[in-house]
């Protein structure tokens, strides 16, 4: 770069050009046109032949300079005059300084850059704090389910304990009661004449002075009623979530109907269980006058004949009952028969669950409540910065006061006012008022579907 830059200062171009310049101006008035512009095309070549050696210089030096050096000049100084110089060539104009440059234009562009880069790394944070809330969600989550793990393994082992004592106890009694009955029947004569016992008869001839019955197997049919209801939640549900797919393309809708028909198989099947140990209080109390060994009979009696409860009666209610609930709405020609098997599946676990001490039920859920975090945990597509619940997936399980086992649910913005449109615009599927069940019979529903009661069967403990 420096012999070019030497060669170019001794080079009497410059000189030479300004000469020609001077005496094209004493004789441009004398002159022809053909002559002035022959004088004008000598002085652009000699220009372009300095500007060509001054290019090559300028390259040379930003090549030296290397990847970042002599960026800055070269925008500042270099594409303003450019651009000026190009203006004003094609307008015919001469160099004007107050045109507007390239750098001028860069200078009043990047505050608008600016601005839009902060609006877009704002955007970046509060997405960024979302997902952040949501991880922490999730890993309280994961955390509460290994506690709700442990608890399980725990109370399993209890109930593993329990169940080896009551089987000892058993065999204690069956070994007294055999060296006392000089001719033993056969088990199918023992079967028959309890199964046509009275409940007074069949309570007498099970009773023995070992602990009551249903307190000793409380702790075992318990971690097996939890075990069908997290297995209702884990597959049955998923189940006729597929089944109602098939008529009905909305997931919310299907996630509704089964969650109604839970609330509603629990409380058909509480409904069922008091007037089950109302027959069983009348039929026993003839014979435990003045006892205050009656109420253990009672629920010594519904333990062990827990398969007399008439599920497919309940069953039938249930399904009325979501016929006139003004919450759902879908295509007249779905049937909520098709959530049959799951809906006694449902009333079976609720009415075993009314003879544990304490009993077990649902927690009351209704759409636009607070989410309370301590009974529900949100669901996937949830809103998890939304305070109230948009409507229930799963309701949570409660023993007295205290939750067993977490419901789901899903939190939007604005979900009471979502419920209440959702609300006015549903409509019944019945035409006519539902009528009490001792006026409405199996007739109303086909007997081809069910030609007799469908007992359920519990695990006997």
């Amino acid at each position: 770069m420096a012999e070019n830059l030497r060669r170019l200062a001794s080079n009497e171009a410059l000189r030479l050009l300004q000469e020609k310049l001077e005496s094209w101006v004493k004789e441009y008035s004398t002159n022809s046109c053909d002559q002035n512009l022959n004088n004008c095309l000598e002085l652009i070549e000699q220009v372009a032949k300095v500007q060509g050696q001054l290019f090559g210089i300028l390259t040379t030096t930003a090549q030296e300079g290397g990847r970042n050096d002599g960026v800055e000049t070269i925008k500042s100084r270099l594409l303003p005059w450019l651009e000026a110089s190009f203006t004003a060539a094609s307008l015919g104009r001469p160099i004007d300084n107050k045109v507007p440059s390239l750098q001028d234009t860069f200078d009043r562009d990047r505050p608008k850059e600016q601005s839009l880069r902060d609006q877009d790394i704002e955007q970046l944070s509060a997405s960024l704090s979302a997902t952040r809330n949501q991880i922490n969600q999730v890993q309280d989550d994961l955390a509460e389910t290994g506690k709700a793990l442990e608890e399980t393994k725990k109370s399993s082992a209890i109930s593993l304990l329990a169940a080896e004592e009551e089987i000892n106890q058993l065999k204690k009694q069956s070994a007294r009661n055999h060296s006392r009955s000089p001719e033993p029947q056969s088990y199918s004569d023992n079967y028959s004449q309890s199964r046509s016992a009275s409940p007074s008869t069949a309570v007498a001839k099970v009773r023995s002075p070992s602990p009551n019955r249903s307190k000793l197997s409380s702790v075992a049919r318990k971690a097996a009623l939890l075990s069908r209801f997290s297995d209702a939640y884990s597959q049955a549900r998923l189940d006729a979530q597929c089944l109602l797919r098939r008529c009905i393309d909305n997931a919310e809708t299907v996630q509704r109907i089964i969650y109604i028909a839970t609330v509603e198989a629990f409380h058909v099947a509480k409904m069922a269980f008091r007037h089950f140990k109302i027959r069983v209080r009348k039929s026993m109390s003839p014979s435990y006058v003045g006892s205050n060994d009656f109420e253990n009979a009672v629920m010594d009696y519904i333990v062990c004949h827990l398969d007399l409860y008439d599920s497919q009666s309940s069953v039938n209610d249930v399904i009325r009952a979501m016929n006139v609930n003004p919450k759902i709405s879908f295509p007249p020609e779905v049937d909520f028969c098709l959530l049959s098997d799951f809906i006694q599946e449902m009333c079976c676990i609720a009415f075993a669950m009314q003879s544990l001490e304490p009993p077990l039920d649902i927690a009351f859920g209704a759409d636009g409540e607070i989410f309370n975090d301590c009974k529900y945990r949100r669901s996937y597509d949830s809103d998890f910065t939304a305070p109230l619940v948009f409507y229930h997936v799963w309701p949570a399980l409660m023993e007295n006061d205290c939750v067993i086992m977490k419901g789901e649910a899903v939190t939007k913005r604005g979900a009471f006012w979502n419920s209440v449109r959702s609300l006015s615009r549903c409509r019944s599927r019945s035409l006519s008022p539902i009528y009490p069940h001792s006026r409405i019979g199996l007739s109303t529903i086909s007997r081809s579907r069910s030609p007799s009661p469908i007992r359920c069967t519990l695990p006997r403990f």
